[in-house]
């Protein structure tokens, strides 16, 4: 514009509207650093890192540890943790993608194995 061209041929040619080209020069003289591309930080992430860090320490202690009967691990055992010692509810599916994503664990699955096995043979 300060080289005469119309602000309708700048504001088509950067994809904007007339107002955005005029806002931003008025930002420009009040002070350029407001144009300035900031990144954005997003929500927090929950459970906080202090919270995952103490679910970390919670989940080796087993299934028994936090009331119930056996051992095995799943992702809605995990979310009713959660639930109990942050007050913090968790769909099941989130749970599961917490312990993979956030916490690098893996699933248990439980192992399969075959009524014909032969212990004694495998064990030579």
């Amino acid at each position: 514009m300060q080289q005469g061209e119309s602000p309708t041929v700048i504001a088509r040619i950067l994809g904007v509207c007339r107002t955005s080209l005029y806002r931003w020069l008025g930002m420009a003289k009040d002070s350029p650093e407001a144009l300035a591309a900031r990144p954005h930080p997003g929500p927090t992430p929950r459970p906080s890192d202090e919270r995952l860090r103490e679910l970390e320490d919670l989940l080796p202690r087993g299934a028994r540890a936090h009331g119930w009967p056996n051992d095995p691990r799943s992702a809605q055992r995990v979310a009713e943790v959660i639930r109990r010692r942050f007050g913090v509810t968790y769909h099941v599916e989130h749970a599961r993608k917490l312990i993979r994503r956030r916490l690098n664990r893996a699933g248990q699955r439980p192992q399969r194995r075959a009524k014909q096995r032969n212990e004694e043979g495998i064990a030579r």
